[in-house]
């Protein structure tokens, strides 16, 4: 049996020629899926994007790209736009998704900063939602009698030694005056601080919020409304996380759905939303409110509990868990990148969408059941 001669190292770079990107994403990859779903929800914001630019003027980024690019560092949990821009230049799958064909150059990660107030912005998130979310209600995806709703807490990018006074005679260079400096040592023993009289200096519409059994941190509080079918988002709701902005959201958000289903509905919550306040709110929607019974104060009764329903509800409304769940993890929105309520509402609704595009990608493909 002979012996093979060593191959050498090819040391000259060769020349690789592509057709196209197209051909080298696979067929059967998942973002094919997830791809066509975004692109019909874009065809249907066209007339919106139109409006938003000037017939004259310097050709920009074309809003596709930038929405696209917005869902990829949702779908891949990349950290930061100069991450994302960093991928773009190698990565084919990220840039193929994007539309951004290998003889463009990528953009400057600043490029994110300019068109926020233009394109990222919430009226551009909730018009791309709704068009997400009407995609999912052609194909009978979504429950027309059955919801639930929660809140959760999502940690604002403001640290507490950003929380200071916040009355007006406040001088900041006498005494009491923040420290200075990039990291500064801060003594808070002994100071009552509350989002009454502080505000973060950093972050100004985030407020002070705890988790029982955690330290307090700046936050803000993102809400959703689910249909308990599949599971998908059908509305969202972020707010500074005051006391009261769950039942208050939560109302708001059923108040949107009663306007679409003319039904009977259901809402299934915790505990937390067992107030007088709430269910009578929700009744006075024609809501059905399944919210969770509590030992001391319970606001509903066997009227309610007692519905074959009512433990249907209970079960189902923890499904809500996983959509906050992918959405800091994968999301990510463990701790958000952005300051101030419209470009933080703008970020937590393009991951609502985003899960929902995971989520759709799934249901589509499944095999119906006989």
């Amino acid at each position: 049996m002979g012996v093979g001669v060593r191959g050498d190292e090819e040391r000259q770079e060769s020349i690789i020629l592509f057709s196209s990107l197209e051909d080298r994403i696979p067929a059967d990859h998942p973002l094919r899926d997830i791809r066509r779903v975004v692109d019909r929800a874009l065809r249907d914001l066209s007339p919106l994007f139109d409006r938003l630019y000037h017939e004259r003027g310097r050709e920009s980024i074309p809003p596709e790209y930038l929405l696209r690019a917005q869902l990829v560092q949702h779908l891949y949990a990349i950290p930061s736009e100069r991450r994302l821009c960093e991928q773009l230049e190698y990565n084919l799958l990220l840039r193929w998704f994007v539309g951004l064909p290998l003889s463009e150059p990528v953009w400057h990660p600043t490029s994110f900063t300019k068109n926020r107030n233009r394109v990222l912005t919430s009226q551009v998130a909730d018009a791309f939602f709704a068009a997400v979310r009407a995609q999912a209600e052609a194909t009978k995806l979504l429950s027309r009698e059955h919801f639930s709703v929660d809140g959760t807490l999502i940690e604002a990018a403001a640290s507490l030694k950003s929380f200071r006074p916040c009355d007006a005679g406040h001088d900041d260079s006498g005494p009491g005056a923040p420290p200075t400096g990039r990291n500064p040592d801060v003594d808070f023993h002994g100071e009552r601080r509350t989002n009454d009289t502080h505000r973060s200096r950093t972050d100004p519409d985030a407020r002070l919020a705890k988790i029982k059994g955690k330290e307090a941190k700046l936050s803000y509080r993102g809400h959703l409304l689910t249909e308990n079918r599949h599971g998908l988002i059908v509305d969202c709701v972020l707010t500074p996380a005051t006391g009261k902005a769950e039942p208050e959201a939560a109302l708001a958000m059923l108040a949107r759905e009663r306007t679409r289903q003319k039904g009977k509905l259901t809402v299934g919550a915790d505990r937390g939303y067992n107030t007088r306040g709430f269910v009578a709110g929700a009744r006075a929607l024609r809501v059905t409110p399944h919210v969770a019974r509590k030992r001391l104060h319970n606001a509903i009764d066997a009227r309610t509990t007692s519905w074959p329903g009512y433990e249907l509800s209970q079960r189902r409304r923890k499904v809500i868990e996983e959509a906050f769940g992918w959405m800091k993890t994968t999301g990510p929105l463990d701790k958000l990148l952005h300051r101030g309520l419209a470009k933080v509402t703008a970020i937590f609704t393009f991951a609502c969408a985003a899960y929902n595009l995971v989520r759709l990608r799934t249901l589509l493909v499944e095999p119906a059941l006989p």
